[in-house]
């Protein structure tokens, strides 16, 4: 059933006419949330998989490219329903999509890498919230589930039905670090694959910039500057350039405070020209505006100074208050 046809709302009896949902970028993202979890939750059980996994995967690749914007800021909007642990995976999927697609990547490539982001930790699903939000450093017990989850995950996959080795490998691969220094198998190099190091990439940078029971989210600038210039992590120059270019340091959803000491939400991403909008909702007072004002950060008055946590900001709006009908719940 094509995902983007809901069911025709009434309008009312004096008219007796029907319309048509228009498709929602959050909504989308939200039911595939919905069912990845509970296939996920049960996937021990399963063992023709496939298909469905990557019927969901297809869903989160067509809600990103009907607006990027708006899937990307559903990740600085805490916008998904549902536990950390599958949240974080279609947060991550949302990223692999966009940067794998600015890569040029072919379609069957972008599902296995979706499918990959969506499903890379099943192997420690049932432990994976605990160990978020606890605040001292795991034990030596609850270390070795970590360091195993991308095998056991593999090994549920394949269990499940999943035969794609591209799939299976950027799972396997996707805590591997150039050193050796990673796990579960040691690789160097030469051993991990493109698309594992930009699953690698994706999963980390969403970690980052998402809020946790014990911690603040890191503000999506220092995220990406960290992320990309990690000398334990060397990025290779590619998957650095596409991370500036489809995420960037001011991603749609990042909150934040021009020059004129406006603040707002970044609206868009950067479409090659440096030029982001902000809608702008508190004057330079921090007094809230009667109505939100569009800026554009190729005035001099309205670069943006800097990101700005939810406490700093003090900003209350509904996603579709801002983007419209594509980003309604």
């Amino acid at each position: 059933m094509n995902q983007y046809l809901n069911s025709l709302q009434d309008l009312g009896s004096d008219t007796g006419a029907r319309l048509e949902r228009p498709p929602s970028v959050l909504h989308e993202l939200n039911q595939a949330n919905k069912r990845l979890e509970k296939l996920l939750g049960d996937l021990r059980n399963e063992r023709n998989a496939d298909a469905d996994l990557r019927n969901i995967a297809r869903e989160v690749v067509r809600a990103v490219e009907l607006n990027p914007d708006i899937a990307l800021a559903c990740l600085f909007l805490n916008q998904i329903a549902g536990t950390y642990a599958v949240r974080h995976c279609i947060e991550t999927a949302i990223v692999v999509v966009l940067v794998a697609r600015g890569l040029g990547k072919a379609s069957d490539e972008v599902l296995s890498l979706t499918a990959a982001a969506l499903t890379m930790n099943v192997g420690m699903l049932r432990h994976h919230d605990n160990f978020q939000s606890k605040p001292g450093s795991l034990n030596h017990e609850e270390m070795a589930i970590v360091r195993r989850h991308p095998e056991d995950s593999a090994e549920m996959l394949k269990y499940a039905g999943v035969e794609d080795q591209e799939w299976i490998s950027c799972v396997l691969m996707h805590h591997e670090n150039d050193d050796g220094s990673g796990y579960p198998l040691g690789m160097t190099r030469e051993q991990i694959t493109h698309n594992a190091r930009l699953l690698s990439l994706a999963d980390r940078y969403c970690a980052r910039v998402s809020a946790r029971n014990y911690r603040c989210s890191m503000l999506p600038d220092e995220a990406l500057e960290k992320l990309l210039h990690d000398p334990s992590h060397p990025a290779d120059p590619e998957l650095q350039d596409q991370f500036h270019r489809q995420v960037g340091k001011f991603p749609p959803g990042v909150l934040v405070q021009l020059a004129n000491g406006e603040m707002g939400v970044v609206t868009t991403r950067d479409t090659g020209d440096g030029v982001l909008e902000v809608r702008c909702m508190r004057d330079s007072s921090g007094k809230a505006l009667a109505a939100a004002v569009q800026r554009r950060t190729d005035q001099p008055e309205c670069a943006i100074s800097a990101a700005l946590t939810e406490d700093q900001a003090d900003l209350r709006f509904s996603m579709k208050q801002v983007w419209g009908a594509q980003a309604a719940l």
